[in-house]
């Protein structure tokens, strides 16, 4: 998995809005839902924190546009990157049409999304995270739903998506800081 590798897929991959375009209309109605929400769960403390993102981060989230765990998450990494959209390019590729991707980033021994991969300003491979994070866990096990994917019917309750967004903000925060204290970015920025 090299860069020019991964820089081909950032490109085949599309912007959160023409990605959720892709979907029927229950399916953008279910997106636009969590979006909206999303938009409140931001705090003060966070915007901050992204305005001061300095390095170029690309983020490639392999998702599929009907799977309820995308619905509940990937519009909250595009409200983040949104705080600080000239720093944090967010875009999405689905993971059936390009598996020779996604069955890099293989989650457990399946197939599972969102995955989110993170990488430098030049696409070198930073880290990846999915397919739920700590707090979407803890929410589908206290609800013991039984089924394998949530239904993204609707939107997450306000507490689940600030501590989800939270969780999401630690992420990006964290592949932030690796990029700004890289000794390879260091020197080519002479920072």
């Amino acid at each position: 998995m090299d860069a020019a590798f991964l820089s081909a897929k950032f490109e085949l991959a599309l912007p959160y809005d023409q990605y959720v375009q892709t979907g029927t209309d229950e399916q953008q109605r279910r997106w636009k839902q969590v979006y909206d929400a999303a938009g409140n769960a931001i705090t003060p403390a966070q915007r901050e924190t992204l305005n001061g993102f300095v390095r170029d981060m690309n983020v490639l989230i392999i998702s599929g546009i009907w799977c309820g765990d995308c619905v509940q998450q990937c519009p909250l990494i595009q409200r983040l990157a949104e705080v600080n959209a000239a720093k944090v390019h967010v875009r999405l590729i689905d993971r059936d049409e390009h598996k020779e991707l996604s069955h890099q980033f293989r989650v457990n021994a399946g197939d599972r999304v969102p995955v989110t991969i993170f990488l430098s300003e030049d696409f070198a491979f930073c880290g990846a995270y999915g397919d739920r994070t700590l707090h979407r866990y803890r929410a589908i096990a206290r609800r013991q739903l039984g089924a394998s994917c949530p239904t993204g019917l609707a939107a997450p309750d306000a507490d689940e998506l600030a501590a989800t967004t939270l969780d999401w903000m630690n992420e990006i925060e964290r592949m932030q800081l690796m990029m700004r204290l890289s000794p390879r970015l260091r020197a080519r920025h002479i920072d």
